[in-house]
C-alpha cells in the first residue's frame, strides 16, 4: 500500500487522528535508563508499545537521534514499530530541503536506510530538490507550509501577487507536485485560520499539523477547521506533552495515559462535529 492508503487504514483501524512524536531528549531521559545500553531505543520503544493503539503515526525527529550519534537507535525504533505494530506507518520529521542530487542521497537515507514511510522536507528550493522524495511513490511527502513556530510569519507570510508564501505552497503543492498522489502539508495548530485557509485550498489532502500538547494549539479549532468532510484528514502530532508526561519508572504509562486523553479529546470534537 501507499504511504496515503495506510494513513487512512490507520486511521478507520484505530479510530483515531493522533500521532506521537519521538523527541528523545538525553536529558530528559528516566534516570533509570541511564546504564541502559540502548537508552534512547529503550524510551522509545516503551513509549511506541504504550500507546501504539491509539495513534495512526509515529513521528520520530531525526534531529534528537543524530545529536547524541544515535542513528543506530533510530533505526532500531523504526524496526521495532515495522516489527511489532506494522499497521502504523512512520513519519521521519527529517526537514530536509537541498539541491536535486544531494536530495536524491536523502531520498535513499530516509527510505532505504531508515524504512520511514514519509518525511517531512522544505520547498524553499523548488520542484527539482521535492522530485527526488516524490519519485518514491508508495512513500509520503510531508510539505512544510504554514509551521507551528513564532517566527513563521516572518518567510510564510510575505506577498506575491496579492497572496500570502504558504498560500502559494499549498496550491502548487495540491495543483503541480501531487502527481504520484504523496503529497501532504504541514499546517501547524497554533494557526487555525490559516489551517482553514488551506483546506480550502487543497481539498482533502491530508495534512500534518503539529503544534498541540505542549506549543498550546486548541484541539477544537484545529478539527473545526482543518478536518475533511468525513472526519479524517488529519495527522495531529504530540510529542514533548506525551513524552515527557511523567519521568519516573512509571513515564511509559504517563505517556499513555496523556496520549489517550488527547485521542478522546480529538474523538470528542469528531463526534460532536
Amino acid at each position: 500500500m501507499t504511504f496515503i492508503e495506510r494513513l487512512r487504514q490507520a486511521w478507520a483501524a484505530q479510530n483515531t487522528l493522533l500521532c506521537v512524536g519521538l523527541d528523545p531528549d538525553p536529558a530528559r531521559l528516566p534516570r533509570h535508563l541511564a546504564d541502559s545500553k540502548y537508552p534512547i531505543f529503550e524510551f522509545g520503544r516503551a513509549i511506541v508499545d504504550a500507546t501504539a493503539d491509539l495513534v495512526c503515526a509515529f513521528k520520530p525527529q531525526i534531529a534528537y537521534y543524530a545529536a547524541a550519534r544515535a542513528e543506530d537507535q533510530l533505526e532500531m525504533t523504526i524496526a521495532h514499530v515495522r516489527q511489532r505494530h506494522p499497521g502504523i506507518p512512520v513519519i521521519l520529521d527529517a526537514k530536509r530541503g537541498d539541491v536535486g542530487s544531494t536530495a536524491e542521497m536523502y531520498a535513499r537515507e530516509v527510505f532505504l536506510r531508515y524504512q520511514a514511510d514519509a518525511v517531512t522536507v522544505s520547498p524553499y528550493l523548488g520542484f527539482d530538490s521535492l522530485r527526488p522524495y516524490l519519485d518514491y511513490a508508495d512513500k509520503g511527502v510531508i510539505v512544510l507550509c504554514r509551521t507551528s513556530n513564532p517566527g513563521a510569519r516572518d518567510v510564510q507570510d510575505i506577498e506575491s501577487g496579492g497572496r500570502k508564501l504558504y498560500q502559494l505552497i499549498a496550491e502548487k503543492a495540491a495543483r503541480d507536485w501531487n502527481a504520484n498522489a504523496n503529497v501532504l502539508l504541514v499546517v501547524g495548530a497554533t494557526y487555525p485560520q490559516e489551517l482553514g485557509e488551506i483546506r480550502t485550498i487543497v481539498g482533502d489532502m491530508p495534512l500534518l499539523v503539529p503544534g498541540v500538547g505542549a506549543q498550546g494549539g486548541d484541539v477544537a479549532a484545529v478539527f473545526a477547521n482543518g478536518a475533511t468532510a468525513d472526519g479524517t484528514g488529519l495527522i495531529i502530532s504530540s510529542s514533548r506533552a506525551v513524552l515527557y508526561a511523567g519521568s519516573g519508572a512509571d513515564y511509559a504509562a504517563a505517556a499513555r495515559a496523556a496520549a489517550l486523553k488527547l485521542r478522546d479529546e480529538i474523538n470528542l470534537c469528531r463526534k460532536t462535529s
